[in-house]
């Protein structure tokens, strides 16, 4: 499969998950920054605590950290996603929810190229589009993330919605 498939394949299956099954895709975006989070600050950490248990982990070290540190990665996106199924409603706030979702498919293209197997990564990051979303790097993150503070806020329960006064 062309690199450059295989990178659309990233980018547009969270678009389509996330819109199909009407998920905060807002709230998507920032588990998967949780999970960048957790790769920087846990992946070295669970790498060792993996290595006292299996000697092919040392054999492979390379393959080993990458897979671990695509599941600290993807795992935070996967159970937002499971338990976000169906929380946007009204064609007004899912055709809204359709630029967080791009943010999310853009998003996990750049953090998941580099933890792919490295054949793989290597003809993805060696293709034209890869180029091309290194220099746009600043503008995906910063945009993405103020497009998802500003969805979050604009779906905020309404003052006096949802209180229940009393007697």
């Amino acid at each position: 499969m062309p690199p450059e498939a295989v990178l659309a394949i990233i980018v547009l299956v969270p678009v389509v998950v996330l819109m199909l099954f009407r998920v905060n895709a807002a709230l998507v975006f920032m588990s998967l920054c949780l999970g960048d989070v957790l790769v920087q600050f846990i992946a070295p950490d669970t790498n060792s605590f993996l290595s006292l248990f299996s000697n092919q982990f040392h054999h492979n070290v390379s393959t080993g950290t990458n897979t671990v540190k695509l599941a600290l990665l993807l795992i935070p996106v996967v159970l937002t996603t499971i338990f976000m199924i169906r929380t946007v409603h009204g064609r007004g706030k899912l055709a809204l929810n359709l630029l967080p979702a791009a943010g999310v498919g853009m998003l996990a293209g750049l953090l998941m190229v580099p933890l792919l197997p490295p054949g793989l990564s290597h003809n993805i990051v060696h293709s034209t589009y890869w180029g091309q979303a290194q220099r746009a790097q600043a503008l995906i993150v910063g945009g993405s993330a103020i497009i998802c503070l500003m969805v979050l806020w604009i779906q905020r329960p309404k003052a006096g919605h949802g209180k229940h006064k009393d007697k």
